[in-house]
């Protein structure tokens, strides 16, 4: 029998398409890859070896737990040389290597995605601005236009154009109420909630209604403690990520959506508002489908108001979803994950306290 060899750690290792370093029990560096020379401009040879602490500064991790991994999201990190930058970092123990660790770097700046960024929360300030005097010097115009059309409708024998006109200025109508979503930038009131129901009651949303014929499958963790939220919020929140869902997939191959839950020990970001310090996000929802996922050239837009990915869209669902869930205190991230690829939003939400 022909027995195969499968690859060696390290070639597994310098494979891999993110940096990594690998660390002892002594906390020394015992093994890095190309990416992770490249992303550091740090050979090899300079840092095996070296003590952790010498070769990198990280953030202090109040999260991280002996045994446990954790992540760091839009962290500031400084290499031996003085190079500053801003990655996500993931650190997890190294199986049957006690004390071991094993840390991914990924570049923030190339991954916009995965944290709450300066510019996406600047546009969405800009958006506003925009949604205010749009809902103020447009709607009202616009019911009297529709009450014309109705009036026109009842006398003249236009029926089909009067309707057209209807549903054009309905259609206009919604697209305000949208945007007038953003205009409420009073704090969410958050509490306790059980995520359960709510994940429930949206699921029976969309099979009722634009998820009707395809499937959509719960994938929970049955220990998930309380989070931190506001119910309408998070509601709305997966009522629209389902949503787009669904229309990813269209009407082609298995239309399976798969709802998720986890418990993320160590995952934090930093505080907002210039305060320091970091907080935890561990509780995560996960609305996954198997679409196409979004073009390349937007992936790391689609949170930006007015972005998307159809020529009928608005670009005002996503970037809503995103303010919604900052509002919370969280963080709502997209990728492409899994062989073959499939395509996740991850919201991360503060835990209740006990």
């Amino acid at each position: 029998m022909l027995t195969m060899r499968g690859p060696e750690p390290a070639e597994l290792l310098a494979a891999l398409p993110v940096a990594v370093l690998v660390v002892d029990a002594e906390d020394r560096i015992a093994r890095v890859n190309a990416e992770c020379e490249t992303l550091l401009n740090l050979s090899e040879r300079a840092m095996l070896g070296q003590p952790l602490g010498n070769v990198l500064t990280l953030p202090d991790a109040e999260a991280r737990r002996e045994g446990h991994a954790f992540a760091i999201f839009d962290a500031r990190v400084e290499t031996m040389r003085g190079t500053r930058l801003r990655v996500d970092l993931i650190e997890a123990a190294v199986v049957d290597h006690p004390g071991w660790r094993a840390i991914t770097l990924h570049h923030a700046g190339a991954s916009r995605r995965l944290g709450v960024s300066t510019d996406r929360a600047a546009a969405a300030r800009s958006a506003v601005g925009a949604a205010a005097m749009l809902a103020h010097e447009i709607k009202n115009p616009l019911s009297s236009i529709r009450g014309a059309a109705q009036l026109i409708a009842d006398g003249v024998d236009v029926a089909g154009l009067t309707q057209l006109m209807i549903a054009e200025v309905d259609r206009i109508t919604a697209l305000i109420d949208h945007m007038e979503d953003f205009t409420d930038t009073r704090p969410r009131e958050v509490a306790p909630m059980n995520i359960y129901p709510l994940l429930a009651h949206a699921r029976s949303v969309a099979l009722a209604g634009f998820a009707r014929g395809m499937t959509i499958e719960e994938r929970y963790d049955p220990s998930l403690p309380k989070a931190l939220g506001n119910s309408d919020s998070l509601l709305q929140v997966v009522v629209n990520l389902l949503k787009n869902a669904a229309v990813a997939l269209g009407e082609r191959g298995e239309r399976r959506i798969t709802l998720a839950t986890a418990y993320r020990h160590g995952v934090t970001v930093a505080a907002g508002g210039g305060a320091r310090g970091r907080t935890p996000l561990p509780i995560e929802i996960c609305v996954i489908d198997s679409g196409p996922g979004a073009p390349a050239d937007i992936a790391d837009h689609l949170f930006d108001p007015f972005v998307s990915g159809r020529p009928e869209g608005k670009g005002l669902g996503l970037a809503l979803v995103d303010k919604l869930v900052r509002d919370m205190g969280g963080i709502v991230q997209y990728s492409r994950e899994g062989t073959p690829h499939q395509t996740v939003f991850r919201i991360l939400l503060p835990r209740a306290r006990p």
